[in-house]
């Protein structure tokens, strides 16, 4: 007899790259795995974050029993202070991911009514039917984790971000032991990284990139001014070693970054010799051959720390000639663009710039593929879904997944809102959920939908024209010349005529409104026939708003 099916439902992560949260639902309990954000694409303007839709979890009030964490990166963490306006549970992590969640909540206000737990790997955790434990893996974070779920069919495995680094920058490795001893009980379901499913070989060690930073500040005369993610802690350890090792001094900017450090140094994941990191006064008064300075800003972001000093108007530091800029992340796609536009900036101030097209300072936190493989061996799944990562790596990773083990038709490539329900006898793809993008612009969530980025994209391509007409409410007639403004669309002087002439299509489009003032045809009449004239006249599509005045 076939029981109660296990429910896999992705809200985010699968088909793209960040906004990871994934449920796992059994009869009436339901745990969530990470509450990821992603950043924005170059199409969606204005927009601030996109954060996973909670539909289905508003539709099964009650059911939510606990969200588990697997590491301290935005993309797995970024969406819970919206997460926790909504939902109530409570939150499982290890010891560093909790502290950047703090961090994060404190700033949201939303720290006092949070339930934050810290885990230590091993340790089991009750949530509903699911007992969870943590497991370590290397990433470009410490502490971070994949997941060892036992549900009433069998057991999961959640790898988080991944790789097998047998050097990891501060000794944290990932546990192939524990993950052997799941493999001998039998594995039900792999749910695995697959963001370098593409690139064959080994992922290299984080060591090449603390190798790097030492060699550049051994190498470099003048001041050192290193971007990365304010949340890799390990890479700012590396930084602080090479800064110790070559006499320098460290300053920290970047309100993410200051805050994060200071956390860290709190905890222990971050030691640095007493008045290595130094203060505003105490860093202008350092010549430049004994200052690193690390900041925020490896992405572009246009508040980041990096990005003001690009545009020269950061508080504290001038990029002069003589300075090397390092920005030690890759670019998260989409960024690119805001990224090299720094770099150009930061060229054009006279600074040389090192980035990762031309220097040895990022490695990849996460596996390739024959890692993946070996993931695969040790655990030998029954059923595998791989997940993290754009729809091209999902299926390179199941194809990889069956060439070395997992039956045949038994590897799914799911996408957010697929549902995977696995029973006593089979699995299968049953249903669909709503998992579409939900913005966050401003104050507002979820406020901006589709058709406001359409608008937004047709005002920044073709501009706006706008009428206003005022009309006799007896007649509908116009009671003077109507007026017609333009932005983004002809220059006022230049397109003073198509003006005047669209002031005339106007009048006419309202000549035979004798007896009627019924705004809606008033409006339609105007919007109809000015679009067309200004096309037929432009071949543009301005986006015609119409205002009517009663008189």
């Amino acid at each position: 007899m076939t029981r109660t099916p296990l429910r896999v439902i992705p809200l985010g992560g699968l088909g793209e790259i960040g906004r990871n949260m994934m449920l796992l639902e059994y009869g009436d309990d339901i745990i969530a795995i990470d509450v990821g954000l992603m950043f924005p694409e170059e199409e969606m303007l204005g927009v601030d974050l996109v954060i996973p839709d909670f539909t289905y979890l508003r539709d099964h009030p009650g059911k939510l029993r606990a969200v588990f964490l697997t590491h301290g990166h935005e993309d797995h963490v970024g969406a819970l202070p919206y997460f926790l306006r909504e939902f109530n549970a409570p939150i499982y992590s290890t010891r560093l991911t909790d502290g950047l969640v703090r961090v994060k909540l404190n700033e949201h206000r939303l720290l006092a009514t949070a339930e934050t737990n810290v885990v230590e790997p091993g340790e089991l955790i009750q949530a509903g039917v699911f007992e969870v434990e943590f497991f370590t893996v290397a990433h470009s974070i410490p502490d971070a984790c994949g997941l060892i779920i036992r549900t009433p069919l069998g057991l999961v495995v959640h790898t988080g971000d991944f790789k097998l680094d047998h050097t990891p920058v501060m000794d944290q490795h990932t546990d192939l032991i524990r993950l052997g001893q799941v493999g001998a009980e039998g594995c039900l379901l792999l749910l695995a990284d697959s963001t370098y499913a593409e690139i064959d070989g080994y992922t290299p060690s984080e060591q090449l990139v603390g190798e790097s930073i030492r060699n550049i500040l051994v190498n470099t005369s003048g001041r050192v001014i290193i971007a990365t993610f304010a949340s890799l802690i390990s890479r700012v350890q590396q930084i602080i070693d090479g800064a110790a090792f070559t006499g320098r001094k460290v300053f920290v900017t970047g309100r993410s970054m200051i805050d994060n450090v200071a956390m860290a140094r709190q905890l222990g994941y971050l030691t640095a010799p007493e008045g290595l990191i130094v203060g505003v006064e105490e860093m202008r008064n350092t010549p430049p051959s004994k200052l690193v300075v690390i900041t925020t800003g490896s992405q572009g972001e246009p508040t980041s720390a990096l990005t003001r000093m690009a545009n020269g108007d950061h508080r504290y530091i001038t990029i002069s000639r003589g300075d090397t800029v390092v920005l030690s992340a890759t670019p998260i796609p989409g960024n690119e663009q805001a990224v090299f536009r720094n770099v150009d900036n930061l060229f054009r101030l006279g600074a040389d710039v090192l980035y990762n097209r031309i220097s040895n300072i990022h490695v990849r936190g996460h596996a390739s593929r024959e890692e993946l493989k070996i993931i695969q061996g040790l655990l030998q799944p029954e059923y595998f879904v791989p997940i993290h990562g754009e729809y091209r790596h999902l299926v390179v990773h199941a194809r990889l997944a069956e060439s070395v083990g997992v039956p045949v038709g038994n590897a799914f490539v799911m996408t957010d809102g697929d549902v995977l329900e696995i029973d006593d006898e089979a699995a299968q793809l049953a249903d669909r959920i709503p998992a579409s993008y939900v913005y966050v612009d401003g104050l507002g969530i979820g406020d901006v939908d589709q058709h406001i980025l359409r608008d937004r994209a047709h005002l920044s391509t073709d501009g706006v024209v706008v009428v206003i007409v005022a009309v006799d409410k007896q007649t509908g007639r116009l009671t003077r010349p109507a007026e017609v403004l333009s932005r983004g669309f002809v220059d006022v002087e230049e397109g003073s005529d198509i003006l005047e002439r669209a002031k005339q299509v106007v009048s006419r489009a309202l000549e035979g409104a004798a007896h009627y003032a019924e705004f809606g045809d008033i409006n339609g009449r105007i919007k109809d026939s000015l679009s067309k004239f200004l096309y037929d006249e432009t071949r543009r599509r301005p986006m015609v708003l119409t205002v009517t005045v009663e008189v």
